[in-house]
């Protein structure tokens, strides 16, 4: 029987065909029905990098979703679908008349932030409903919007003209495949997404993602312990704060706590980990004006 007590986060490396869900149910069922959630969706035919958070540490899923994101695409100019990637319906051709240096140009030009319309097959939700079931409806309607960032287009290559490689890293909520549909607008030709893998998801990489089979196979030999990062590891990116001893019946109560109770000097805004005398874990706080206070509490 898996411990109950498990709690951390598991870089899985979802392959095609699953849905993110599918992954989260395949490691809850592995790990015996242990709390567990995803950090953010990949479409069933995209692969790479889903951070899996279990037990307590499901807490902290917001937190990692909202790293910066690292994308290899594959874009298909002069064809334009449905949902804007290789699944949909062809709604589109238009002959490539373009060099090279054009369609880098036309990529790079949207390095910084934009604003973005979701495609229509999405899971955003608009009066309580996906728009992707709207759209299986053949209803489509007019969506908002959302101001993202493009940090880099880089490493752009050719395997045919038409058929164009790159790595994009960018914020949280960015469309990849919109992206290519709006490169292709630029250009005046039309494009999709034919392919893509997420590289990173903020500290969590291809390098450090592991398959399900093989992930199967760790639980099955009791060494879960060796892919699960723990949150404090997660969380490495923020300050770390230890609260003094004196402060303990605050922190066993998600009550505020004084600046006077902390051992370093915090900046009003920011956010921090809080660890207490004995170097465990209490949560996630917001540092305020005279105090911190409990955002997320890990006990």
């Amino acid at each position: 029987m898996m411990n109950s007590n498990i709690s951390g986060i598991i870089n899985i490396y979802k392959e095609k065909g699953f849905t993110s869900h599918d992954v989260v149910n395949i490691v809850r069922k592995t790990l015996g029905k242990i709390k567990t959630g995803h950090t953010g969706t990949l479409d069933p035919e995209a692969e790479g990098v889903l951070p899996v958070c279990v037990g307590k540490a499901t807490k902290l899923a917001d937190y990692i979703s909202s790293s910066v994101k690292q994308y290899r695409a594959e874009m298909t100019l002069g064809i334009t679908t449905t949902t804007e990637d290789h699944t949909g319906e062809v709604i589109g051709r238009h002959a490539v008349h373009l060099s090279h240096d054009e369609v880098i140009e036309a990529a790079k030009s949207f390095v910084g932030e934009y604003y973005q319309k979701p495609p229509m097959y999405s899971a955003v939700k608009v009066n309580g409903k996906k728009l992707y079931e709207l759209a299986r409806e053949g209803i489509e309607i007019e969506r908002k919007t959302r101001l993202i960032h493009i940090y880099d287009i880089e490493d752009i290559t050719f395997k045919q003209d038409n058929v164009v490689e790159m790595l994009v890293t960018c914020s949280k909520g960015t469309y990849i495949r919109t992206l290519c549909k709006d490169i292709g607008e630029k250009l005046g030709c039309g494009a999709h997404m034919s392919a893509l893998v997420r590289t990173a998801s903020g500290r969590f990489t291809l390098d450090n993602s592991i398959r399900l089979d093989a992930f199967k196979q760790l639980v099955k030999e009791g060494r879960i312990d060796e892919i699960l990062l723990s949150p404090e590891e997660a969380l490495s990116d923020y300050k770390r704060v230890t609260v003094s001893k004196a402060a303990e019946k605050y922190l066993a109560n998600g009550n505020k706590i004084s600046l006077n109770y902390c051992d370093i000097k915090l900046s009003e805004g920011e956010r921090v980990t809080v660890f207490d005398e004995e170097n465990k874990i209490v949560g996630v706080y917001l540092v305020m004006e005279d105090c911190i206070k409990p955002l997320t509490m890990l006990r």
